[in-house]
């Protein structure tokens, strides 16, 4: 049985080589200049019958060449690209930028239509904001063009309502209740403009629910970093000044299970959550 292994690995590389040579219209003679043999090599990795791999340098060289990887040509992996590349497909950091308009995040919102999009946000979402709070928090920021990007994000409100998709949130218990008492981030935030917003979140919530749930959780009891999976083909993390995209099952499914802790840990769930907010606006007076 051992014999019959190596013998079927050894096919199975001069096979995948030759597919390999072929996708890049690659010929003997090209091959064995650039990993530095002799034709007669090459030549001989194609078309020998016996059980026989060739060493670890010509397999990596014959790999580089062809822009696939080693594992892939001696059939420890079904991928053919090089790990740099599977890191590139399943991992990539995108600018986050201090603004509304945020098309990377709109791009990925369409590409999820139809899946269920679980959210923790730094704060309150933006969506769901009243225009005076949205002009506040972003005037010093965006200046003449705080207007068109409120427009984005009522835009993205109107998405949530036609979308196909389920919206699920997470949110920090003290950032809500830090924005009803006007404290940290909200300090100056005019009480007024605390109220109208509160009284908007009440309304949004009894006329989107249960397209929109939303969970309260204690970062005392569990932490999370502002993330958000778009259904099983993408998580996203939030670094600040970046988004780093996941598109691997394994760490989609992971930060998935994740959210899942954040709402069975949840204070306040997502039936209780008008009756929260209604004790939060009675509080204010």
């Amino acid at each position: 049985m051992i014999n019959i292994d190596k013998r079927e690995r050894a096919a199975q590389f001069r096979n995948r080589l030759k597919e390999a040579m072929a996708t890049k219209d690659a010929t003997q003679s090209g091959l064995a200049r650039a990993v530095g043999v002799d034709r007669s090599t090459i030549s001989q990795l194609l078309t020998g019958t016996g059980a026989r791999l060739p060493n670890a340098q010509v397999v990596a060289e014959c790999a580089a060449a062809l822009g696939v990887s080693a594992d892939w040509l001696l059939g420890l992996s079904e991928r053919p690209e090089s790990v740099a590349e599977l890191m590139a497909i399943s991992l990539s950091v995108t600018e986050a930028p201090r603004a509304l308009i945020d098309e990377q995040i709109f791009d990925w919102h369409m590409e999820s239509i139809g899946y269920k999009i679980r959210h923790v946000p730094a704060g309150l979402p933006d969506m769901l904001k009243t225009r005076e709070v949205l002009e506040w928090e972003y005037t010093p920021h965006l200046g003449r063009t705080t207007d068109q990007a409120i427009g984005a994000s009522e835009d993205r409100l109107k998405f949530l309502r036609d979308s196909s998709s389920d919206f699920e949130i997470a949110l920090p218990r003290h950032e809500i209740e830090s924005f009803a008492r006007g404290e940290g981030y909200y300090a100056g935030l005019p009480f007024e403009l605390r109220k109208r917003q509160i009284e908007q979140l009440s309304v949004l919530y009894d006329q989107l629910f249960p397209t929109l749930r939303i969970q309260v959780y204690d970062v005392r009891r569990m932490f999370s970093s502002p993330i958000t999976v778009f259904g099983p083909i993408l998580a996203v993390l939030y670094v600040g000044r970046y988004y780093i995209a996941f598109r691997d099952t394994d760490r989609v499914q992971t930060l998935s299970t994740h959210f899942d802790g954040l709402v069975r840990d949840a204070m306040v769930s997502d039936r209780e959550f008008s009756d929260y907010v209604a004790g939060l606006e009675t509080g204010m007076e």
